[in-house]
């Protein structure tokens, strides 16, 4: 016998209708808009997984492209983040990375030298950088820029080395594309499956290895 329209089975299975075609265009606007991005990020994703080892792929070439010394004023010097306050007011860097490691322990003639502590700090976009390294208690520091190839600047991207807002912005955007393409992939992939069924699929598999995988490189 037909559905009728007093059925009480016809409006939910209507809203479940709607729902996964809602499901399915924002899946379709989602790869639409991160497409290009996709292709991107996993094409340079792929070369930096192989940056290592004989068989390295090449991963582009930064070449240094002037070496100069600043001098940085008192107030300037009191913390990493004074510094970076200063480089962007005073010279227009922005810092995107600050690394204050621990001094190494040295020894002169049998006797512990506690050595100054050093900052680094940089920026850039992806196909020029700069860096500065300012040992505490100097009165300059010297700064670093550099250019970048093609496929090393991609890499940089890749990393999120860029200094405009827009990019930061768009990359965001790919980022969580990504993260709801997942999850709605994973939803019209279960939808009429049993949990069997899932554990028996193609999902399943992927799951298992992913978390075989992962737990090994976490080990």
């Amino acid at each position: 016998m037909a559905a009728t329209a007093t059925d009480p089975t016809v409006r939910p299975r209507a809203r479940a209708t709607t729902t996964y075609r809602w499901v399915r265009q924002l899946h379709l606007w989602i790869g639409a808009w991160g497409a290009l991005a996709a292709m991107l990020f996993g094409a340079t994703g792929l070369v930096m997984n192989h940056r290592f080892g004989a068989d390295a792929w090449p991963q582009g070439e930064a070449r240094e492209s002037a070496r100069l010394t600043l001098a940085v004023p008192l107030e300037a010097r009191a913390s990493p983040e004074a510094l970076s306050a200063w480089l962007q007011q005073a010279h227009g860097l922005r810092t995107q990375q600050i690394k204050t490691p621990k001094p190494d322990a040295a020894v002169l003639s049998g006797a512990r030298v506690e050595q100054p502590r050093k900052w680094t700090l940089s920026g850039g976009s992806a196909s020029r950088s700069w860096s500065l390294e300012f040992v505490a208690g100097n009165a300059s520091a010297e700064v670093k820029q550099s250019t970048h190839t093609l496929l090393a600047a991609l890499n940089r991207l890749h990393k999120g080395y860029n200094d405009h807002w827009a990019w930061g912005l768009l990359a965001d955007s790919f980022a969580v594309g990504m993260i709801l393409l997942g999850l709605s992939g994973i939803w019209m992939w279960a939808r009429g499956r049993s949990p069997r069924e899932m554990v028996a699929s193609v999902f399943g598999l992927a799951t298992l290895v992913f978390a075989v995988l992962v737990g090994m490189a976490l080990a």
